[in-house]
């Protein structure tokens, strides 16, 4: 039986500079914090950052992790004054929902979603 998502990693050239970035971007401190891996708890989700070891590994986005977001638009504002760049600007899909998204420093693409109907079980 699948449990649900636990997990979302991103893959960063420099660990220390993405942790950072990531702590401003999602204003919480790391829990775990090793040379191999920063571990973020975010309102019970993980958010992984590991280290990119050899050559440079292409960036896909046939995957999408999307993050909760209470106000897509100025959530999506405040990572791009963070140093994200635009992949996509926020949209309505349909009844209340939207989804945006930006890649990060790094160009991993991180999601936004605002969702009023979507409750924890």
């Amino acid at each position: 039986m699948m449990l649900g998502l636990r997990t979302t990693i991103y893959i960063v050239p420099s660990l220390s500079e993405a942790k950072k970035w990531y702590t401003k971007a999602f204003e919480v401190d790391p829990y775990f914090d090793e040379l191999f891996y920063v571990g973020f708890s975010i309102k019970g989700y993980e958010l992984g950052l590991m280290p990119e070891e050899g050559a440079s590994i292409p960036r896909g986005e046939n995957v999408l992790s999307y993050w909760g977001v209470d106000d897509i638009k100025k959530e999506y504002k405040r990572l791009i004054k963070l140093g994200a760049t635009q992949h996509e600007a926020p949209k309505n899909v349909g009844g209340e929902l939207m989804v945006a998204s930006v890649k990060d420093p790094w160009n991993n693409v991180v999601g936004l979603i605002y969702n009023p109907y979507f409750k924890i079980k």
